[in-house]
């Protein structure tokens, strides 16, 4: 799919029907916000995709989430495996949206509360920030800390500001893996207790 000569989607193909879906880029938006969102679980984050994204809920709803994750991803097809790789994170939709605003408001001359934009279009305007812009920096600076090639200055002015530069990890457990986890510190904590009171 080419953006240049190709109509954006407006629909996805599953089970040889056509499904209408919502392609405005505050919805996909609020979409990723849920999926970065540690508070819920892998399945919630699921049926927040399907509510947000479908007119109307397709009957095959693991073709459904296939592709939608195409469509989020831009057109993108992932190949195999490559939930399981996590690339490096350097940016936040949610930590990072008044920088990412005035970003495009710099960059493109576009005010995010004014206009309407199909996902695609936010994303290959997204994709093109300029470097001058203190989100494009804020993410190089992030990216160089990462891969440990930041200069001993960057390093500094990253441990002083660490509640900018720092991004929460996604926890993607389910909800049977976090009951597990819970469970395991609840367990570890009443031996502590256990063997403190024993000592």
């Amino acid at each position: 799919m080419n953006i240049l000569t190709d109509a954006l989607p407006t629909s996805l193909l599953i089970a040889n029907t056509e499904y209408q879906i919502d392609t405005d880029f505050r919805t996909c938006l609020k979409i990723i916000l849920a999926f970065e969102d540690n508070e819920l679980t892998t399945q919630e984050k699921q049926i927040v995709l399907l509510s947000m994204l479908f007119d109307t809920l397709p009957p095959d709803t693991t073709e459904a989430i296939k592709q939608a994750m195409w469509f989020l991803d831009g057109g993108q097809a992932r190949s195999e495996g490559e939930e399981e790789n996590h690339p490096i994170r350097v940016y936040s939709f949610a930590k990072d949206a008044n920088f990412i605003f005035a970003a495009f408001r710099q960059t493109h001359g576009i005010d995010l509360q004014k206009v309407e934009l199909h996902w695609w279009e936010f994303l290959a305007l997204f994709m093109d920030l300029g470097g001058e812009t203190t989100f494009s920096q804020l993410i190089g600076l992030r990216k160089r800390i990462k891969t440990g090639k930041a200069t001993k200055e960057e390093r500094a002015v990253a441990d002083e500001a660490k509640d900018l530069i720092e991004l929460d990890a996604v926890d993607d457990r389910t909800l049977e893996e976090k009951e597990a986890a819970r469970l395991f510190d609840e367990a570890v904590k009443r031996a502590e207790e256990k063997r403190r009171n024993h000592g």
